[in-house]
């Protein structure tokens, strides 16, 4: 495990980059400024239908109820160069990992990517619920399982 005193990039992906990579970047930007971290945090989409969209509304609302304001970020496509750019990339089901890995090709280095649920129960390769098709209800489980996991993160790597 290293210690990133200095500046850690951090991006988090999933399909769409309007429900629940939003929410993790805010989380994590929220929980960055809190410590005091030189740590930069980003999200994007492996699909590209929401390019420059804001974050779904029940994304934003939950988010706002717990002080974390998301409003300004805007939906981006993941790319091959982020893979170089980040030091760690989370992708936050499983198919978005298999879709980042066929993204950056056979031989590209993987070991920076895993699973953002990892953090919590390591090797278990669990996905986070995809909200978008669901009620408010199923965010505010998406933000509680994100949080912790920012939190573990956190507790790692500072």
């Amino acid at each position: 495990m290293q210690a990133y005193s200095c500046r850690m990039k951090i991006l988090m992906v999933c399909l769409g980059n309007i429900c629940r990579s939003p929410i993790a970047e805010g989380l994590m930007q929220h929980k960055i400024d809190l410590e005091g971290l030189n740590w930069e945090v980003d999200s994007a989409g492996t699909e590209s239908y929401h390019i420059g969209s804001a974050p779904h509304r029940h994304s934003q609302d939950i988010c706002h109820k717990h002080g974390v304001d998301i409003s300004s970020q805007r939906a981006r496509q993941f790319s091959r160069k982020d893979l170089e750019r980040y030091d760690k990339i989370y992708a936050l089901a499983d198919d978005v990992y298999d879709i980042i890995g066929a993204m950056v090709g056979a031989n590209a280095d993987m070991s920076k990517v895993e699973l953002l649920l990892n953090e919590l129960n390591p090797g278990a390769n669990e996905s986070v619920p995809d909200p978008y098709y669901g009620g408010a209800d199923g965010y505010i489980f998406v933000y509680d399982i994100i949080d912790r996991a920012c939190d573990a993160i956190i507790n790692k790597y500072k």
